[in-house]
């Protein structure tokens, strides 16, 4: 493995849909599969579109509900369909990194959408150069940026072109890739998914009354009226056109699905590996309040995250349940400065305190998570002036201590609030009266799956993907994988 330099930048957090429905209109299938996708990613959108001849990309920056309206729509015809919806890097929100990306192989089309990160992109460039020569086209790798992730997988699709078909070259490509990749691609007359060896970002597979649907989460096939048939198995390759549906796998599974989702990444109404999320975050609120319990009079949650943690804390606790925070449904990703005046306000941009229900009341508040402690600190605060007697702040997840290499929009290390201070030190810096988190052994067997099938870097360290190797000597981190 060659060393390089890893970006101290956060990394994203995407959503894939792809449909293969002859004789339904995909791209308004593939429009509300990313609409039920929305909370992956909400600064760019976009889809890729066949009619059997000929691939059409259409992509903005937004959410799915600016980019996509009916005329756009009905002007992508087509029962062949891949839709992204994207949560950049800093310094990336640009048009040009929004997905789909489109290229040519062997003169026909191909489009690709991507939810990850890859840690070998250096070996892969040096791969690519090796076979395309120094003046050919390199997607050269500046950001850990699942934009040029996606553009490197593109390149080496293209590369490897000779004569073969998309599914050959997959089955070349694929096992070259390292780290967290769930991917959906297309020609223009098939849909291609597939999953990495630990399977760290989820990946379904679902079946319609005249076709088949791949998508980041079972939510997104529920809105389309699809029936879940089961999750893409990591290290699987998946294709599906006239001929029905064809499975491979181009390596051996060794499943390290992601914990953070159960946490907060996925939605409520979806499943993973076998897991119904909603009763699973009500479960890690129970654990919660037996391994930290708080003199409170109010349970309430910070929404929407921390809602079914809340219910949970609270139904174990003993303790009523309230909401004391009212959430402004239509405050996402602004591409609106805010003045300096509305800047000061900070988060009553999206909360606002119910001071009727809250004034002179102990407060148990639950959230997801803590990664700065900038949101909890100005939230407290806000509670306070509210007239909140006390607040406690218990947190359903273990502190964050590691970056995420694998595609979550962490901090560096250097950022993050829990390195290096006690739990007491953080409700200081935070201003709560009291602090408590679930334990990592908590969190996992709330979860219900066995501990070696998940993975925890973010809260351990134990990174089971290789990292480039630079990152993990500064970090001082132990890797299981190599």
């Amino acid at each position: 493995m060659t060393c390089h330099e890893a970006e101290d930048v956060p990394h994203e957090e995407c959503g894939v849909f792809g449909v293969y429905a002859p004789g339904e209109v995909a791209s308004k299938l593939t429009y509300y599969g990313m609409f039920a996708l929305q909370h992956r990613g909400q600064e760019s959108a976009g889809m890729a579109v066949s009619d059997g001849n000929r691939i059409m990309v259409f992509k903005d920056m937004g959410l799915v509900s600016q980019v996509f309206n009916e005329p756009t729509l009905n002007s992508l015809p087509g029962s062949l369909a891949i839709g992204h919806t994207r949560y950049s890097t800093t310094g990336a929100s640009v048009w040009q990194n929004a997905q789909p990306l489109f290229r040519s192989i062997g003169g026909r089309g191909f489009a690709i959408a991507h939810n990850g990160n890859l840690t070998n992109t250096d070996d892969l460039e040096a791969l690519l150069i090796a076979r395309v020569g120094a003046q050919g086209e390199v997607p050269r790798k500046q950001s850990m940026d699942s934009t040029n992730d996606t553009a490197l997988v593109a390149a080496m699709m293209a590369s490897w072109d000779e004569g073969q078909g998309v599914e050959q070259i997959a089955m070349e490509v694929l096992p070259q890739l390292v780290g967290a990749f769930s991917l959906v691609f297309m020609s223009e007359n098939s849909l291609y998914a597939a999953r990495d060896p630990q399977g760290v970002r989820p990946l379904v597979l679902g079946r319609l009354e005249r076709g088949w649907v791949v998508a980041s989460e079972t939510a997104a096939l529920d809105i389309v009226g699809a029936t879940f048939v089961r999750e893409v198995e990591p290290g699987e390759f998946i294709a599906i056109d006239a001929g029905g549906l064809r499975s491979r796998f181009f390596a051996e599974a060794r499943p390290k699905g992601c914990l953070f989702e159960y946490v907060y990444l996925a939605r409520p109404d979806t499943r993973i590996a076998g897991r119904a999320v909603q009763p699973t975050r009500f479960q890690i609120g129970r654990r919660l309040a037996i391994e930290s319990p708080a003199d409170g009079d109010l349970v309430i949650p910070v929404p929407d995250s921390g809602t079914p943690a809340a219910l949970g804390y609270a139904r174990e606790s003993g303790i009523p349940y309230a909401m004391g925070l009212v959430k402004n449904a239509y405050v996402g990703r602004t591409f609106i400065q805010p003045t300096q005046t509305i800047r000061q306000l900070g988060i009553r941009l999206k909360l606002n305190p119910l001071r009727e229900v809250i004034e002179g009341q102990r407060l148990v508040v639950v959230d997801d998570s803590i990664v700065r402690g900038n949101t909890q600190r100005a939230l407290i605060r806000m509670l306070r002036e509210a007239g909140a007697a006390e607040v406690h702040v218990r947190i359903s997840s273990p502190p964050v201590e590691w970056p995420c290499f694998y595609g979550i929009d962490f901090a560096t290390r250097a950022e993050l609030i829990a390195p290096g201070l006690t739990t007491d030190e953080i409700a200081k810096a935070i201003g709560a009266d009291s602090l408590g988190y679930v334990s990592l052994d908590g969190l996992i067997d709330s979860v219900g799956l066995p501990a070696d099938a998940l993975c925890s870097a973010c809260f351990d360290g134990r990174y089971p993907i290789r990292i480039p190797c630079s990152a993990a000597a500064r970090l001082g981190v132990p890797q299981e994988a190599s």
